[in-house]
């Protein structure tokens, strides 16, 4: 924080990442942005898909269950798990002071030291529930023609986990605070003989990546207005199609009764870290598992905010505060 480019253009105060704009509907978190990418985006159109097709098999039965895994798993305890490799001197700068922000807590470089032995530990414990999946015959997490978002998730987990561990991107992450090392952490326990079938999955995976285009643009955005304007003049999605479909269209009476419906004042949250930084705004359509608000706050564009609702929490605020 303060993130200037999201709060000044959309009215944002959101201390996580990823963050998505399709036109002026910005999405937050990676749940709800894979599920508008694939929506928006369909393979059927030539698009790629984190949801490739099974041999033989052409609905996506799994959806619900890589989800989970991706969301609930992988983002979750094993994030926490690789997050606890991270060497003591990251902790002692100035992006130790603002994770402290982040998570609530004042955070003891020291400490946090002290338990990375604990955290290969645990790192081996997932791992070992793991590995029986990658010893099977497919090449991928589950068994899809292409990888998946179950592949994807673990990937860059795994790959952050033994990066960061070793000390490689530090001086980037920390904005000069430290110096990068090089120290192999990981490989005591990520290694060809303890987990062959992780192994050869993590290296399948790595390679079809880097065979992939690299179609990505980078752009200042603070210096470059051209997205800005690009966004201004892009026309909104019409509220029966605002929400990514699913399974379920109704929302329960439950949530009607808690005030959950539009045009009431609402702030929402992550439930784990960034509690204290809630976006507030105006309720304009809520679903089973996404939520779209309009922010309160001052910004350049007139934007519609999509939070998912699984892992985020709603409360109902006082509207003349808004």
């Amino acid at each position: 924080m303060p993130r200037p480019l999201l709060s000044k253009t959309f009215g944002l105060h959101y201390r996580k990442i990823p963050v998505l704009s399709i036109g002026r509907e910005v999405y937050c978190d990676t749940t709800v942005i894979i599920e508008a990418l694939e929506h928006y985006f369909p393979a059927s159109q030539g698009w790629g898909t984190v949801y490739p097709k099974f041999d033989g098999v052409d609905e996506w039965v799994y959806r619900g269950l890589v989800r989970g895994f991706a969301s609930f798993w992988v983002d979750k305890p094993l994030f926490r798990t690789t997050t606890g490799l991270i060497p003591p001197s990251v902790w002692r700068t100035s992006f130790g002071t603002d994770r402290s922000a982040l998570i609530g807590h004042t955070l003891d470089p020291e400490k946090l030291g002290a338990k990375i032995p604990q955290n290969l530990s645990t790192l081996d414990l997932h791992l070992s529930l793991l590995e029986p999946t990658f010893k099977s015959a497919g090449t991928w997490a589950i068994p899809t023609k292409q990888p998946s978002l179950a592949d994807i998730s673990l990937y860059y987990q795994l790959r952050w986990g033994i990066d960061i561990a070793a000390g490689k991107g530090i001086y980037n992450l920390t904005g000069g605070g430290t110096q990068d090392t090089q120290s192999n952490i990981t490989d005591e326990v990520f290694n060809e003989k303890r987990y062959p079938g992780i192994w050869n999955w993590f290296h399948a995976l790595e390679a079809y990546l880097e065979s992939l285009p690299d179609l990505e643009t980078t752009v200042d955005g603070e210096a470059s207005g051209e997205w800005k304007e690009a966004l201004r003049k892009a026309k909104t999605v019409a509220e029966e199609d605002l929400l990514v479909p699913t399974e379920v269209d109704e929302v329960l009476d439950v949530d009607v009764q808690r005030g959950l419906e539009s045009g009431a004042a609402v702030s929402i949250a992550p439930d784990d870290t960034g509690r204290d930084d809630p976006t507030v705004g105006t309720l304009v359509k809520i679903g089973v598992q996404e939520i779209v608000i309009k922010p309160v706050a001052e910004a350049e564009l007139d934007v519609r905010i999509h939070f998912p609702r699984l892992g985020f929490v709603v409360k109902i605020v006082d509207a003349s505060k808004l």
